[in-house]
């Protein structure tokens, strides 16, 4: 069987002689930025159904916070050259248990929460349009169409953390939607069974509704296309065979070693409270 050793080293483990430069095409990040945000008292809005039972709550707890989607935005800034702003919205998926009496059992209802903020950062400057050949079913062409000149944000965002959850009156939370006109995404229709209404944002007349606090991590970044001069050592041949002889389960179960933690925790005596304790430990036993 072949060792399973790093192509790129020499016979002697250590990086072999540069053959040549290659140009490899890939993208760079020009600016980035991480942020902590706490999220107060954002809106969580429900389905008509839902919305019924929440008008009858006395107490909300929150269960948890998903991401549905983060849609972005890339403009330039003005007066600022190769600055650009980047509009983040984020979509939550909020989980609650609703309490509607002291002897009924809670109920788990699912809304939708929504975040807007913006920041700017540095993205170079670009005057070329970029095509691709790459096969696209419902294009006109085969090509891709082109890219605009700006360059493309990209976030990334930890798991979302619910810190609380209240009942209160809709002019105490903060609505981030516009409720005389309020398109909701497909992205966050299709997250929910029950179904929202056409004219949502223009036929709700809540006295009550449920308002959450979110914390969020998040990194975003901004980068481009750009062709990169990197030294190259050689091609990167795999050198570990597969594994491929399935034919006789009990064969390769019996290669698999016995689970000892899962039956007998590790014990390294650092949890033990009875350590050089003398003959009476502070937990109260003899050592």
């Amino acid at each position: 069987m072949a060792e399973n050793k790093a192509c790129c080293q020499n016979d002697k483990g250590g990086l072999p002689k540069i053959r040549e430069a290659v140009c490899i095409d890939t993208n760079r990040v020009y600016d980035s930025c991480a942020d902590k945000d706490c999220l107060a008292d954002l809106r969580v809005y429900f389905p008509p159904q839902c919305q019924e039972t929440i008008e009858h709550a006395t107490g909300v707890r929150c269960r948890g916070t998903e991401i549905l989607n983060v849609f972005m935005d890339v403009e330039k800034v003005p007066f600022n050259r190769g600055c650009y702003s980047v509009d983040i919205t984020f979509f939550f998926k909020v989980t609650v248990e609703v309490f509607t009496g002291a002897c009924n059992p809670p109920e788990t209802l699912c809304g939708f929460s929504t975040f807007s903020k913006k920041c700017i950062l540095y993205g170079s400057d670009g005057n070329v349009r970029v095509y691709s050949s790459e096969y696209r079913a419902d294009s006109d062409d085969n090509q891709l169409i082109p890219t605009n000149t700006n360059p493309r944000a990209k976030i990334q965002v930890a798991d979302p953390i619910c810190l609380d959850a209240k009942l209160c009156r809709p002019c105490d939370c903060c609505c981030n939607l516009n409720d005389s006109c309020m398109p909701i995404p497909h992205c966050v229709r299709r997250a929910f069974r029950e179904e929202f209404p056409e004219d949502y944002g223009r036929s709700r007349h809540e006295e009550r509704v449920v308002a959450v606090t979110i914390g969020i991590f998040t990194i975003i970044q901004l980068e481009r296309d750009v062709q990169m001069l990197i030294p190259a050592y050689d091609f990167c041949i795999p050198q570990k065979e597969c594994s491929c002889d399935t034919d006789d389960p009990c064969e390769a179960f019996r290669k698999i070693q016995f689970p000892v933690d899962s039956f007998f925790p590790p014990n390294d005596g650092s949890g033990s409270c009875c350590n050089s304790a003398g003959p009476f430990c502070a937990c109260g036993g003899n050592s």
